[in-house]
């Protein structure tokens, strides 16, 4: 496995191996060595799996307390898969880095504890794993709006398209006035 930081400290793009034949395909989503080795040293204590069809954005969320870091990938389709640093001691505060996460590239994003996380699918469905750090909270949970101009992600979405959201999603707060981490 390759593990590539990105513009955000702490957040890693993980390249696995691919092994390949006529049979087709086998990689390790997880080795706890190999990422331990990487600096990430993550108890995971669920696995999650979503589908969504083109143009749909989840996100930006995250939990304020019991916070999840997060092993993302996509099993089918292709997201641009996006992060947001809520930490507000940290240099890159306030900052975004997006990455795209296909079935065809097999890449994995680590998003430790502090970040917002959210996707947009680019193709026609995607399934979406992600293995979190922490149990879900409902009354931890948070959102921030996605188009927020203050954070002014660039969301690959097609001239005129308004992105299917959640009603939670879709009237988010403003990163302003979130809670951030320390």
């Amino acid at each position: 496995m390759e593990f590539e930081p990105t513009q955000i400290r702490d957040v890693v793009l993980i390249r696995p191996r691919i092994f390949s034949d006529p049979r087709g395909f086998f990689f390790e989503s997880w080795e706890e060595r190999k990422f331990a080795a990487a600096g990430i040293a993550a108890k995971f204590v669920q696995d999650n799996h979503s589908r969504s069809v083109r143009n749909t954005l989840r996100g930006l969320h995250y939990q304020i307390e019991q916070a999840q870091g997060k092993l993302v990938r996509v099993a089918t389709g292709a997201v641009f898969d996006v992060v947001v640093d809520l930490r507000r001691r940290s240099p890159t505060f306030g900052k975004w880095v997006g990455v795209t996460l296909s079935e065809e590239n097999r890449h994995m994003l680590w998003v430790p504890p502090g970040f917002a996380h959210g996707f947009l699918v680019l193709s026609e469905s995607a399934d979406f794993l992600y293995r979190v750090t922490d149990f879900w909270a409902p009354a931890h949970e948070r959102t921030i709006l996605w188009s927020d101009p203050d954070l002014d992600i660039g969301w690959p979405l097609p001239a005129g398209v308004t992105p299917l959201v959640s009603q939670k999603d879709g009237s988010a707060g403003r990163f302003h006035d979130a809670d951030y981490y320390p």
